[in-house]
């Protein structure tokens, strides 16, 4: 099946997902949500969903995560903790994506600090993107193992 615009296909072929890569029925949950987030890009993950997504306390297996992470946070120990953490219930090859305010904005992370985490926590930056007016996003997978 071909995807639509602003849609990929999906891991199994049989139905688009977002931009995002998540799709009907997956469960999402979100860390640091705070009055900040861009509620449009929550309701884009939430229809791609089919459900609302799901707190940091949500304790059972989640098929991708999202981190919304501020300069003010905390430093790169605390953003790895969090990636360690968004990790605990993720079911194999699920995606975590890191939302941070653009560049030039409050609250703004460099990108090597997420690379540092992001190598720490035993995860890959794959892509960066353009997420919602005031923020970015960074897709992380799980490293491959080495050869």
């Amino acid at each position: 099946m071909e995807a639509t615009a602003g849609s990929v296909a999906s891991p199994s072929g049989d139905q688009p997902t977002s931009r995002f890569g998540v799709g009907s029925g997956q469960v999402i949950q979100e860390f640091g949500y705070d009055d900040d987030v861009d509620e449009e890009l929550r309701a884009e993950l939430e229809k791609a969903a089919g459900h609302e997504l799901v707190d940091e306390y949500y304790d059972d297996v989640t098929d991708a995560a999202i981190l919304w992470w501020r300069e003010d946070d905390g430093d790169v120990q605390d953003l790895t903790d969090v990636m360690v953490d968004a990790q605990e219930m993720l079911e194999d090859g699920g995606l975590i994506w890191v939302f941070t305010p653009k560049s030039g904005r409050d609250g703004h992370v460099k990108p090597a600090d997420f690379e540092e985490a992001a190598s720490t926590a035993g995860l890959h930056a794959t892509s960066a993107i353009s997420a919602a007016q005031h923020w970015s996003g960074i897709r992380l997978t799980a490293r491959g193992r080495g050869k």
